[in-house]
């Protein structure tokens, strides 16, 4: 197929942190794409933008979905630390159940060889034990609203796509770090950069796996095409799993700073912590979460191209610069 009668890839959430680079590596690529938008232009040549509604049971994908063979679905109601719906769990579920079963209802109908869903880790749960990592093949476990609408919709979108020709592809990634990283990431970073003492020099057991924007990118764009994927959900990571202590270290030295981590011991924060009843804060700055992503190698024979040490200096340039993202 010539490259002026090649067939589309419908990019979601093209504007986001993780749907505008896949945008820019399937351009990279010479991969026609049609990117959904719904405010800003993803302003890239050669894509073919599409303006959609909020992503809801509702949204009308027709003008989007014209001439695709593949949708990568990173749109969604995102994880937010203090949710101010009056309903969370109802919020998280129109965007991203009934949302995601309408795109994939409309994709169908539209011929659409093959859609690879964006979940996340918490479908399995906040956090593993030492050396346990969370697989693929383990029984959901979400606790959040946000968690618990991942794993609704990816039921959903197996059920659906079950009775028609539309292969999914599941991806469930852990914490995503790279260019224009927000949240408790960049905060992180920023309070290095300031030289700011950080007392997480004693969380030195806790084990956490990540992905570099890099690698994650990488996968679903092998995930669009490879045939061992359809059908399959697939866990992710770097592939080495930093301690809290070893994170900071790391990024310190990416930005080139020395880091001030004071020697407190986990065990005292964590009481702290749970003393002011935010005992899920310490879980996602001093426990532990592993996932094993051996398997997602092994069936597509992938390696992430990029190491952590990369994937840090990258997430951190802007600020080494002088920048404020």
């Amino acid at each position: 197929m010539s490259a002026s009668t090649a067939r589309s890839t419908l990019v979601t959430g093209a504007t986001g942190f993780v749907g505008g680079a896949v945008v820019d590596r399937l351009v990279h690529d010479g991969v026609p794409v049609t990117a959904a938008v719904r405010r800003e232009p993803v302003e890239r040549r050669g894509v073919r933008e599409v303006r959609v509604a909020d992503l809801g049971p509702d949204t009308d994908w027709s003008r989007a979905l014209e001439g695709c063979e593949s949708v990568i679905h990173c749109a969604a109601r995102v994880h937010v630390m203090r949710d101010t719906s009056a309903d969370p769990l109802a919020a998280f579920r129109t965007a991203n159940v009934d949302g995601s079963v309408a795109l994939a209802k409309q994709a169908a109908a539209a011929g659409v060889r093959r859609l690879v869903f964006i979940s996340s880790i918490k479908v399995n749960g906040e956090g593993t034990a030492a050396g346990r990592p969370y697989r693929a093949s383990d029984v959901p476990a979400p606790r959040d609203p946000y968690g618990v609408s991942k794993y609704e919709a990816e039921q959903a979108l197996q059920a659906l796509t079950a009775r028609s020709p539309l292969e999914l592809v599941v991806i469930r990634p852990p914490l995503v770090y790279g260019p224009g990283v927000k949240a408790n990431f960049l905060s992180m970073a920023r309070w290095i950069a300031r030289g700011v003492p950080l007392p997480f020099g004693g969380v030195n057991d806790n084990r956490r796996s990540f992905v570099a924007l890099a690698n994650l990118v990488d996968l679903i764009a092998t995930c669009r095409l490879h045939p061992a994927a359809a059908g399959q959900v697939f866990l992710v990571s770097d592939g080495e799993d930093l301690s809290t202590s070893e994170l900071l270290r790391r990024t310190a030295r990416a930005l080139g700073a020395a880091p001030r981590l004071l020697p407190v011991p986990a065990w005292m924060l964590a009481a702290g912590a749970r003393a002011l009843g935010r005992g899920d804060l310490w879980q996602r700055l001093g426990g532990t979460l592993q996932v094993d992503s051996t398997p997602t190698r092994e069936r597509l024979g992938w390696a992430p191209p990029v190491s952590v040490d990369a994937g840090l200096r990258a997430a951190v340039a802007a600020l080494r610069a002088g920048a404020s993202p």
